[in-house]
This record gives C-alpha cells, sequence and structure tokens, in this order.
C-alpha cells in the first residue's frame, strides 16, 4: 500500500502527535517552533490525508490523535530510520576496521583513542572486533605534547593537528567524510 511523501514538518508533527495525546495547537506549534497559523495549516493538511483525527472534548477543547494510517507512518518511517543508522553504523565500524588492520600491519599495537563521543566507543568496538593480538586500547582527553609509540584516532570534531606534532594520528571523522561514509 504506497503512502502519500509526507514532508518533514508534517511527520515531525505525527511524531508530536502520537507521543502528546491532548495536545493542543499552541503546545504542538511551540514544540515544532512554528507559527500557530502554520501548525493549523498542518494539522488540516494532515487531516485531509487522514493521518490525524480530532476528538472534539468540549466546545473550546480538541484532542489530536493518530489515525491507524497515521500510526503506521510513523512505525514505517521509524524502521526505515534504524535501518538506516543500523547501516551507517556498520559502514564506519567496517572502515575503522580497516584503518586499525592498515596501522596493524605497518607494526602499531598502541592505540590512542582521542574523545569521548559515541564515536569512540564504536572505534573501540571495532578495534576489539578485529580479534587482533598484543594490542593496547588507551582513551585520551588531548593530544599529547611529547613524542610516544602509537597512534591516535582522533574522534571528536576541532581538533586541530599541527604539521610538526611529533606523533602519527589519524582523524576518524575526516577519514569517514572523505570517503562519503558520514555525507548521507
Amino acid at each position: 500500500m504506497p503512502t502519500d511523501n509526507l514532508n518533514e514538518r508534517e511527520f515531525e508533527l505525527i511524531n508530536i502527535v502520537g507521543a502528546n495525546l491532548g495536545a493542543n495547537q499552541r503546545n504542538l506549534s511551540q514544540l515544532m517552533n512554528l507559527s500557530l497559523g502554520m501548525t493549523n495549516m498542518l494539522i488540516r493538511r494532515l487531516i485531509s490525508k487522514g493521518y490525524i483525527r480530532i476528538k472534539q472534548l468540549n466546545k473550546k477543547k480538541v484532542e489530536y490523535m493518530l489515525t491507524p494510517k497515521g500510526f503506521s507512518e510513523k512505525v514505517q518511517k521509524s524502521i526505515k530510520y534504524t535501518l538506516k543508522t543500523i547501516h551507517s553504523i556498520s559502514l564506519i565500524k567496517n572502515h575503522t576496521k580497516d584503518i586499525i588492520l592498515k596501522s596493524y600491519e605497518k607494526g602499531e599495537r598502541d592505540f590512542y583513542v582521542l574523545g569521548s563521543s559515541d564515536l569512540a566507543a564504536l572505534i573501540e568496538m571495532a578495534i576489539r572486533d578485529t580479534h587482533l593480538e598484543n594490542y593496547k586500547i588507551s582513551h585520551i582527553k588531548e593530544l599529547p605534547g611529547n613524542k610516544m609509540e602509537g597512534l591516535v584516532l582522533i574522534c571528536q570534531e576541532d581538533v586541530r593537528v599541527d604539521p610538526g606534532y611529533p606523533n602519527k594520528t589519524v582523524n576518524v571523522l575526516n577519514e569517514l567524510g572523505q570517503n562519503g561514509i558520514l555525507t548521507g
């Protein structure tokens, strides 16, 4: 059964209505950071498409509810988003494994993960998944100023490495971006 193409705002409104039973237009417009008129237009459009229905509570108060079609659309898009996210994580992990394996083949055994983001955790997982032997993973909060053995894996934004920096580094964010993994 084909679904109407919902724009981002319409889908956002479906998500908000699905999570906030009893929300009025004023609440919805504040949650979406839209004018009351724009929110009203989106609600009317979603009602006409069959995604939302109105339940009259009294003369002045209404409740917006998802219809089965609206709920189905929310679930389908959520599943699609989840699958896309899982695929992206897999790409990041596989590319990181390639970086690690190439470095390991060149003799690197000490890996320093700079950053504490989700990407840093994913990189550590990727290193462990390579099933290499005799390696060490350390977490660091800043670039070491002294010369050391090993490879610094940069997993946070806005880290600049001067050309004369004494340690080997790989900016994982840049690598993933240059290979098109973080762009789509």
